[in-house]
């Protein structure tokens, strides 16, 4: 257990690697609710989050969940986020170290509009619940049939009398749900998913944040603090999926100046030489030309390898290029390759 953003956070339960490889061929259960978990309502909420968001929420669709990114005026991300469009409100969640920096921002904007802001992370819980098994576990436990939520779609249902919501979504690169329900009733959710310990699932196990941030590697995805931050825009970031340069947002204009001048780093996926791990802030070399820095790294329990994510500029970011990582004492070979790493099999 370590201490993070106010928050004690498991970081492992019974190794990392035991972790990450039953997420990938069972089903785990990870406790991310320190994320922040925010309630939008009022007229304009949808107009708010559409002028703060880089995703075009105009008439989003009610079930509905988006990634999007909140920027700053210069294209600098303040936060990553899973903004849904419930019946009557806007549901928004953030990273936990960014939570006050984010719930300040929308209040800075909300001012003078028909926006009241709840942030309710303290009165609920949120495991998610990820792997190949999950969809069948979940649907046998909740007595629902589940398969009609598609990913990036929620539906709210009632466990033991009380309104619990299940995204199809989660960090894992593998199916799965997220799940927001008040925090009264999490302890004893917990044991009807996990079991007890001296009768535990036999496919439900816990993982922690660990074998999080091994299989989102894994599956390309990036982490704030690493592949984005405020000093990064969306494009340069490698996420220009979910901005919509065809609509105004805070952030927009300096990242349409971007696109018209075509962009001068990239994000890349590397495999490396060898077992040794690459570390955040390494360096990245092309020759005798220092071209990038490692954003995440890890050596890969699915695919046996050394991988890792770089900022690196774009001429050294085509697939197939040789480059060599600075590990401190040494330089070893890496190759550009497609991310992700890792794609779950359909």
């Amino acid at each position: 257990m370590v201490p993070f953003a106010g928050w004690n956070m498991p970081v492992q339960y019974t190794g990392v690697i035991a972790e990450h490889v039953h997420t990938r061929t069972a089903c785990s259960v990870f406790d991310v609710s320190h994320m922040g978990r925010l309630k939008l309502t009022g007229n304009d909420a949808e107009s708010l989050l559409n002028r703060l968001c880089t995703r075009n929420l105009t008439d989003a669709e009610v079930g509905r969940s988006y990634y999007a990114h909140m920027c700053r005026e210069d294209g600098g991300i303040l936060d990553d986020l899973i903004v849904s469009r419930f019946e009557s409100f806007w549901g928004v969640v953030c990273n936990a170290a960014n939570r006050d920096k984010i719930v300040a921002w929308l209040e800075k904007h909300r001012s003078g509009t028909d926006v009241e802001l709840k942030d309710e992370t303290a009165a609920t819980a949120m495991p998610a619940i990820q792997g190949p098994k999950t969809l069948d576990l979940a649907q046998d436990m909740m007595g629902e049939d589940l398969s009609t939520i598609k990913r990036y779609r929620f539906r709210t249902i009632e466990l033991m009398g009380m309104p619990i919501t299940l995204y199809r979504s989660g960090y894992t690169g593998e199916d799965g749900f997220e799940v927001v329900l008040p925090a009264g009733i999490a302890t004893m959710l917990m044991p009807r998913l996990l079991g007890r310990p001296e009768k535990p699932h036999p496919d439900i196990k816990p993982a922690g944040l660990a074998a999080r941030d091994t299989l989102r590697i894994e599956a390309g995805m990036p982490l704030y603090g690493h592949e984005i931050s405020e000093d990064v825009d969306s494009l340069t970031a490698g996420q220009s999926w979910c901005v919509d340069l065809s609509k105004d947002f805070i952030g927009a204009e300096p990242m349409r100046r971007l696109q018209e001048q075509s962009l001068p780093r990239r994000l890349v996926g590397l495999e490396l030489e060898g077992r040794r791990i690459a570390r955040q802030h390494q360096e990245v070399w092309h020759g005798k030309e220092k071209v990038g820095t490692i954003t995440s790294g890890t050596l890969s329990p699915t695919l046996s390898k050394s991988i890792a994510m770089a900022s690196v500029g774009a001429e050294s970011a085509t697939e197939g290029t040789a480059l060599e990582v600075d590990l401190g004492r040494t330089r070893v070979g890496a190759i550009v390759v497609k991310l992700p790493f890792y794609k779950r099999p359909k």
